[in-house]
C-alpha cells in the first residue's frame, strides 16, 4: 500500500482572518499529540483532498512534513461547511509507533444471508462502525464481516463475533449488534365492512282486521 505523505507549513493566522487563508487555496489545521505541543499549521487545499480521498476516514497513518520535521499522523476530524461541505479545518494527530491509539473502523459486509436469500427473513443492520485498539503497525482500514453466517431467522453477528487480526483488540461492547436476520413483519390485513342489509322478514300469518277487509273486498 502506497504512503500517505502530505506536506504543512506553520500557521499564524488564526480567528476571522482564516477565510483569506482559505481563499488563497490553504486549509486551517492543527498538529497535537501526547508527546509534542499542539501546533497550529496550514495544508494546501487540492493535496489535502488526495490525501483525504486515500485515508479512509482516518484508518490510515499520514507522514506529515512540517517545517522540516516529520510526524506520523491521523486525520482525527475534518470540520466541513453544512451546506457546501467544503473543508473548513482539520485536526491531526500525532502517534507513536511504540504507543496503542484508538481508531473507529468502518464494518464491511461480504456474501449473502442464505436465510434472506431464500425468502425466510430480512436483514437488519446494527453498527457501521467499531472503536479498536492496536499499536500503528497493525492498523487496519476496515473489519470484514461474512453474511453466509447468518443462514436461518434469528441467526446474528454481534461485535463479539468478529474475527481480527493479531494484534487488534476489539474495544467496543461485545454485546452490541452488527446484523440480524429477523422475520418479515407480519401483515395485518383490514376485512372490508360489509354493507348492512335489512333481514328479510318471513310472514307466518295474516292479521285478523286484514282477513275481514279482504272478505268485506
Amino acid at each position: 500500500m502506497a504512503e500517505l505523505v502530505l506536506s504543512a507549513k506553520p500557521r499564524t493566522v488564526t480567528g476571522k482572518r482564516v477565510k483569506a487563508l482559505r481563499r488563497q487555496g490553504w486549509i486551517p489545521a492543527v498538529l497535537y499529540g501526547r508527546h509534542i505541543q499542539p501546533m497550529a499549521i496550514q495544508v494546501e487545499g487540492k493535496e489535502l483532498q488526495r490525501v483525504l480521498a486515500q485515508a479512509r476516514g482516518g484508518t490510515r497513518l499520514i507522514t506529515l512534513h512540517v517545517d522540516g520535521q516529520t510526524h506520523l499522523a491521523l486525520i482525527r476530524e475534518v470540520q466541513r461547511e453544512p451546506i457546501r461541505r467544503e473543508i473548513l479545518h482539520v485536526d491531526f494527530q500525532a502517534v507513536e509507533m511504540t504507543e496503542k491509539i484508538r481508531v473507529e473502523v468502518p464494518v464491511v459486509f461480504v456474501g449473502a444471508s442464505p436465510a434472506v436469500e431464500r425468502g425466510e427473513g430480512i436483514l437488519v443492520h446494527g453498527l457501521t462502525h467499531v472503536e479498536i485498539e492496536c499499536l500503528p503497525k497493525d492498523l487496519i482500514e476496515a473489519i470484514t464481516v461474512d453474511l453466509s453466517r447468518l443462514d436461518r431467522v434469528d441467526a446474528a453477528i454481534h461485535v463479539r463475533d468478529l474475527q481480527v487480526p493479531p494484534g487488534i483488540t476489539v474495544v467496543s461492547d461485545p454485546d452490541e449488534l452488527i446484523a440480524l436476520v429477523t422475520a418479515p413483519a407480519a401483515e395485518v390485513l383490514e376485512e372490508a365492512a360489509l354493507p348492512a342489509e335489512a333481514p328479510e322478514v318471513e310472514v307466518i300469518g295474516r292479521g285478523k282486521k286484514e282477513e275481514e277487509e279482504e272478505e268485506e273486498g
